[in-house]
Parts: structure tokens; C-alpha cells; sequence
């Protein structure tokens, strides 16, 4: 499946937040659950440049999860066990997005995963393997979005240039690098939305 004009031959997509149920809703409930204002762990991310470097090691996988639970824990005042599982513990896989995914490759378009990843234990790697042609999780190849290097990297395993890609991501610092490299960008709120801008770009239905 190509577009109409035969631009776009493939599809990389982000996993949590876009695959996913919205990973910022999740954290404020993980916060309300464990006593911390609502906005607590994102704005640690944003504003904490010790939380920040955790994350930061973390998605590039330089620093192991068993190294990230204690130290993030002891900043944030809350228990270490399980921590990422918690944080993310209100995230579901988002079927309409799924099967999206699915229906695209099936019409011949290839598809990848591109995901700043929280560990690499607990993507569903079946799933995964039934959706995507390739895989790119920072953790595993040590550099994350968004970095230019790693949307290269995503077209690269699709066997596809840049621009003949689509890119699809729930935050918008994520689209810019994807854009100079060429690759049509799509900033996913809602499976409604996303689909809608997809088959237009595909010039396809995908209902």
C-alpha cells in the first residue's frame, strides 16, 4: 500500500501514548495513588535535573532498571518496588491503534516501532512482532528521540529514505527532527484523528 502520488511506503510509530492509552493521565493517577500532587512526575522530569538524567539514562540505557526504580523512588518519596510498573500501571494498549497498525501493513506498507523505551522488559513483543516489520526501542540502540540519529536509524531497518515515512507521535518535540529528515509527521491525540490524517496520507481507508 502506497499513497495516491506513491510518496509514503512506510509507517513508524511511537508505542506509549500513541499504541498506548495516554502515559501523562497514568502518571498523574500513579501521583494521587501514592499522596504526590497530580503533575508531581512530570514536572520532576521537567524541572529536576537529577530526575531528568535518571530518565534520561534510562531511555538511552545507561542506566538499568534496577538502578532507576531506587534512585527515582528516594526522590520522590515513594516506595522502589515496582515503581515503573506503577507509574504506568493506568496504560492499556490502544485497539483502534492496533489494528490501524495492522491494516496498514497488511496493504503492503511496512511499519516500525520508534520508542523511547522505560526499561525493555515489558513491551508485548508477540504483538510487536505481528504489527511491525521493525522494531527500534532507545534502551537496546542507545540514543532515543529526539535525536536525528535514531529516526534514521527507523527508516534505515524499514529499507525506505526518510521521505518516503510516515511518523506518527504523541509529542510534538518528537515531529520536528522527523520532518528535517523529510518523513511526513502526524501528532497523535486522539485514534480518531490519527486515522483520519492517515488514510489521507495513504490515500486509503483504514476503517
Amino acid at each position: 500500500m502506497a499513497s495516491e502520488n506513491g510518496a509514503y511506503r512506510g509507517l513508524l510509530i511511537d508505542y506509549g501514548g500513541v499504541l498506548t492509552t495516554d502515559v501523562f493521565a497514568s502518571f498523574s493517577a500513579f501521583c494521587e495513588l501514592e499522596g504526590l500532587e497530580p503533575d508531581a512526575l512530570s514536572r520532576a522530569f521537567r524541572d529536576d535535573a537529577e530526575c531528568r538524567e535518571l530518565m534520561l539514562g534510562l531511555e538511552t540505557g545507561t542506566v538499568a532498571q534496577e538502578q532507576f526504580e531506587p534512585a527515582l523512588a528516594a526522590l520522590l518519596g515513594v516506595q522502589p518496588s515496582g515503581l515503573i510498573d506503577r507509574m504506568f500501571g493506568r496504560t492499556k494498549l490502544d485497539e483502534r491503534m492496533a489494528e490501524t497498525v495492522r491494516r496498514v501493513r497488511a496493504g503492503g506498507t511496512r511499519t516500525g516501532l520508534l520508542s523511547n523505551s522505560w526499561g525493555t522488559t515489558s513491551y508485548p513483543r508477540e504483538l510487536l512482532a505481528e504489527l511491525f516489520d521493525a522494531v527500534v526501542i532507545s534502551g537496546e540502540v542507545r540514543m532515543r528521540k529526539p535525536s536525528p540519529e535514531i529516526y534514521a536509524l527507523g527508516a534505515e531497518r524499514l529499507g525506505l529514505p526518510p521521505a518516503q515515512c510516515v511518523f506518527v507521535d504523541d509529542l510534538s518535540v518528537n515531529l520536528a527532527p522527523a520532518a528535517e529528515l523529510g518523513m511526513a509527521t502526524v501528532h497523535h491525540r486522539a485514534a480518531e484523528d490519527t486515522i483520519a490524517e492517515l488514510e489521507r496520507l495513504f490515500g486509503v481507508s483504514l476503517r
